[in-house]
């Protein structure tokens, strides 16, 4: 069940920072998974940049077959302009329209961007995980902060080395496809950094994105997308 609104979307750039400060405290990184996962997420964005559009792709996929079950796309205007390190701000609210749709809720969501690999502990992976309550992974294609040893990432699918920020392991830098540029993955709400990785690894079809945020990408970026009826628009799990 997803919890009552966390807070207001309407804030300044102080008030915003003060609450990832707050939220990060609330972020749990231990498992709180269903034994038995059948159905995984992914959430992308797209933002139009000349009519101040945010555009949410939600993709519902079965596990571990990885088939589309559902997929659903929700627009609004941007709430906030784009402000290094707030893109939750700017982005989440168009998601959560997005989660609305949909009639079964997921026992698992990637996001594309960071979990808590950010300054404050606060990426729209561990935003989104903490506003909806569920296991939540983010699955950002660059680096935000922290460092990882190059050298010692091998080149083969599945090698990943510790990301590691003021001294504290935050994520994994994790090689999905050989010989292919790797993705940061970090914790979003409840869930390990350990299971982060074997659900990405094992959502993986071949590409460098796991086949949930992938499918989102698409759906986010497609021009030819289907309106939801208004049946749709009431999710049945909220």
């Amino acid at each position: 069940m997803m919890r009552p609104p966390l807070h207001e979307w309407n804030l300044t750039v102080e008030q915003a920072v003060a609450l990832q400060h707050e939220l990060a405290s609330q972020i749990i990184l231990e498992d709180h998974l269903s034994e038995s996962v059948r159905f995984v997420a992914g959430v992308d964005m797209a933002i139009n940049e000349e009519h101040e559009m945010a555009r949410a792709a939600v993709v519902l996929l079965s596990y571990p077959e990885l088939e589309i079950v559902e997929r659903h796309v929700y627009e609004e205007p941007v709430r906030m302009p784009y402000i290094p390190g707030l893109l939750s701000f700017r982005e989440a609210p168009a998601v959560m329209g997005a989660f609305q749709q949909l009639r079964q809720k997921p026992d698992l969501l990637m996001v594309d961007g960071q979990g808590i690999a950010h300054p404050r502990r606060m990426g729209i992976g561990a935003h989104v995980g903490l506003w909806l309550n569920i296991p939540t992974i983010g699955c950002a294609k660059s680096l935000l902060c922290g460092h990882y040893d190059k050298e010692a990432l091998a080149e083969e699918a599945g090698s990943w080395v510790p990301l590691v920020y003021k001294k504290e392991v935050i994520g994994a830098v994790v090689r999905t496809r050989t010989r292919v540029n790797p993705l940061f993955i970090s914790p979003g709400h409840l869930i390990s950094l350990e299971t982060s990785i074997r659900y990405v690894l094992a959502c993986g079809k071949g590409y460098r994105l796991p086949e949930t945020t992938r499918q989102a990408d698409k759906l986010s970026k497609d021009n030819h997308w289907i309106e939801p009826d208004d049946n749709q628009q009431l999710s049945l799990w909220s």
